[in-house]
């Protein structure tokens, strides 16, 4: 061994030979002398085992050894006492950084809203930032903005994304220019090993801030991590939003103000509400008018009074109304206890003829919407179900016929399906489903399954009239099944020729209800809900896209078709904006890629040439969402300039968070105008 431990094998030395060469222990030490060994630690080495001098060769000397070890004629005593003094200090560094640490952990779990783990360390920290300023960091450390790679944008024209937080938004926070120009400089030992170096940053960090202590305590220097990150971020968008192009923003109403005899529930309480949204300047509200409410209890009669004596309300404060003709079931975990079913004629239906519903390979029923397999078969009291649909658009129309000539109506959007998004319901919760299964073909009633007998006799393999046997169940990962795995049977002829059957479902079904209403609301912005299915979408199969109804592996575009069919009744597309993945755990196994899906549904539907709109996926009170959400809206690096045409913002449910929420509302509606203001 060459005393520099590069060699594999460990080498020996006896107590003579170290005091006679200690550059043995360090080979950094000039000049080797034996008188630099202290006689004590001389004495020491006698009482070394072989074992223990192996180690103890191969070890450099660091800290307080280093210091120990080069001074000369200190007695014994005065080494311990110095050990001694040393230790504590060590310990309350280490207080003292904990402290720094658990402070701060804190303050971005409870204001920031990051997701970070019990035991985080600073490379998780570091992590979450980055993120939050726009970067992708992988879980083996590897970072880089967030730009999808080529590989995942398909045929898409690619398009750079810059970062939240650039290096020209942070020269606007106002530091000490010795703090936010000038890098720390760590003056490091190259004998200490990695276990020191949390001692030296934390000096460094204790003398940086005891330079600027008499700070005043409003000053930013003395801010806590959660309000230096919205301090930074509240400059940037004011001088990135202000002049850029106005978005309209609405609030969606809660689903409960209206109860099973469409009444409404409480006046008092909307109007209080409504006060508050136009204190904020906000555009208009989105009300959901639900079938099973209105077409509740007989078959083609219509109860609209609760729905009209809301509208009229409204219309005392000025604001712009958009509806959602909602053709399913509400209620689950974040429904706030409010449960709309399907009308009770339909469920009558039903359990003489389970086959209405969609279903999955087991056979369980989704009673959370119709199957599109009935569109055309007349098993709803004499009507198919294209013609209920109909009937019931066509109702509304008439109703409102005059709050349509008044303009109070801007939108109708068109429910297609589970949760009003354009998808199969195969992630049904009430059936077992938990986030981030990849779900289940529901093609399993009769009448699907004729359609697809038809398909495969018309294809001339008639035993492909069937659906995959291999798919797993509901909560399966890809690599679990032999159909969604790698090179799995989804690439196979007859894996190919049942994903074109089933995303065919789904267009034909879009088809035949637009078709519809383009000629019931001809003159009225037609909006139709795009869901993202973000999960597995790293994967090659992007399986949980597939159970969904939308045939877009890594080899295909499975947006195109359906978009087209958009186009075509010049309908406006929304998307359901997902998180960003600051909210996904780096050890979480879902192989999720929000911002990659977002990056090809918006940019194919633009070049598409729809009209776009988005809404958040689920209520939030995070700054730093809200601007990603701003950020979507209106891309800054878009050579086109091209926005939403509006956006639609869930509020939470309980009437307090709502409240709480207003404050950060108020921001992201000035963004999203493109107002300039001074931060509050």
């Amino acid at each position: 061994m060459n005393g520099t431990g590069e060699n594999s094998t460990p080498a020996t030395f006896d107590h003579n030979e170290i005091q006679q060469n200690p550059q043995i222990l360090n080979p950094r030490i000039p000049n080797p002398n034996p008188n630099n060994f202290p006689h004590s630690n001389s004495h020491h080495y006698h009482h070394i085992s072989q074992p223990q001098q192996q180690q103890q060769s191969n070890r450099r000397p660091r800290g307080f050894a280093v210091t120990a070890g080069n001074s000369s004629g200190s007695s014994d005593g005065k080494g311990r006492r110095e050990r001694e003094k040393e230790k504590e200090r060590t310990k309350l560094r280490e207080r003292h950084r904990r402290a720094i640490t658990s402070r701060m952990l804190s303050g971005l779990r409870q204001y920031g809203n990051f997701p970070l783990p019990a035991r985080a360390d600073m490379n998780d920290v570091l992590a979450a930032l980055a993120r939050e300023a726009g970067w992708m960091v992988e879980p083996d450390g590897t970072t880089y903005r967030s730009s999808p790679p080529p590989s995942q944008l398909g045929g898409l024209p690619v398009r750079s994304s810059e970062s939240a937080l650039s290096a020209s938004s942070l020269k606007n926070c106002s530091m000490k220019a010795s703090l936010d120009c000038q890098p720390a400089v760590l003056g490091i030992d190259e004998n200490l090993s990695p276990a020191s170096l949390d001692s030296v940053v934390v000096t460094e960090m204790e003398t940086k801030s005891e330079k600027y202590s008499t700070s005043n305590i409003d000053s930013p220097e003395s801010l806590e991590a959660h309000q230096l990150i919205q301090h930074v971020q509240s400059d940037f968008h004011e001088d990135n939003y202000s002049g850029t192009p106005h978005v309209p923003v609405y609030i969606k109403l809660q689903s409960g103000i209206i109860n099973s005899y469409c009444q409404l529930v409480d006046p008092h309480g909307i109007r209080q509400e409504l006060k508050h949204l136009k204190s904020l300047n906000v555009d208009g509200v989105v009300v959901d008018c639900w079938w099973g409410i209105v077409e509740g209890w007989t078959p083609q009669k219509y109860m609209w009074l609760g729905y009209r004596e809301l509208f009229m309300i409204i219309r005392e404060f000025q604001l712009k109304v958009q509806v959602v003709l909602a053709f399913h079931e509400y209620g689950g975990s974040d429904s706030g206890n409010v449960f709309i079913s399907l009308p009770h004629w339909v469920l009558e239906i039903g359990k003489d003829n389970q086959d209405i519903f969609f279903t999955d390979r087991e056979g369980r029923r989704n009673t959370e919407c119709l199957s599109w397999g009935i569109d055309k078969e007349r098993v709803l009291r004499g009507r198919t179900g294209i013609e209920v649909y109909f009937d019931f658009m066509r109702s509304f129309r008439s109703e409102f016929d005059d709050i349509f000539g008044d303009g109070l109506i801007t939108a109708v959007e068109i429910g297609l399906g589970a949760s009003g998004e354009l998808k199969f319901p195969s992630f049904p919760e009430r059936l077992g489903w938990r986030y981030p299964g990849v779900g289940e073909f529901q093609c399993y009633d009769r009448y699907l399954q004729q359609n697809l007998r038809k398909a495969a006799k018309l294809r001339g393999h008639s035993f492909w009239a069937q659906g995959p046997d291999n798919a797993g169940n509901y909560n399966s990962r890809p690599p679990e099944t032999g159909y969604f795995c790698e090179k799995g049977d989804y690439e196979s002829y007859f894996g190919r020729f049942f994903l074109n059957w089933y995303a065919q479902m789904l267009i034909d079904h879009a088809d035949n209800v637009l078709s519809l209403a383009s000629l019931t609301f001809e003159e009225t912005q037609i909006v139709v809900k795009i869901p993202a299915v973000y999960w597995w979408y790293k994967t090659p199969s992007h399986a949980a896209e597939l159970t969904a109804g939308y045939y877009n592996p890594t080899n295909r575009d499975g947006y195109s078709p359906v978009f087209e069919v958009l186009r075509k009744h010049s309908v406006t597309m929304k998307f359901v904006c997902p998180r960003s993945h600051i909210y996904f755990r780096e050890n979480d196994e879902s192989s999720a890629d929000p911002e990659s899906l977002s990056w090809q549904v918006l940019n194919t539907a633009w070049d598409c040439g729809l009209t776009v709109a988005g809404q958040n996926a689920d209520p939030c009170f995070d700054r730093g969402e809200h601007i990603k959400m701003v950020e979507t809206s209106k891309p800054n690096n878009d050579p086109d300039r091209r926005h939403f045409s509006f956006f639609v913002f869930q509020l939470p449910s309980p009437f307090v968070q709502r409240t709480y929420c207003f404050s950060e509302l108020d921001h992201f509606i000035k963004n999203m105008h493109g107002a300039s203001f001074v931060e509050l």
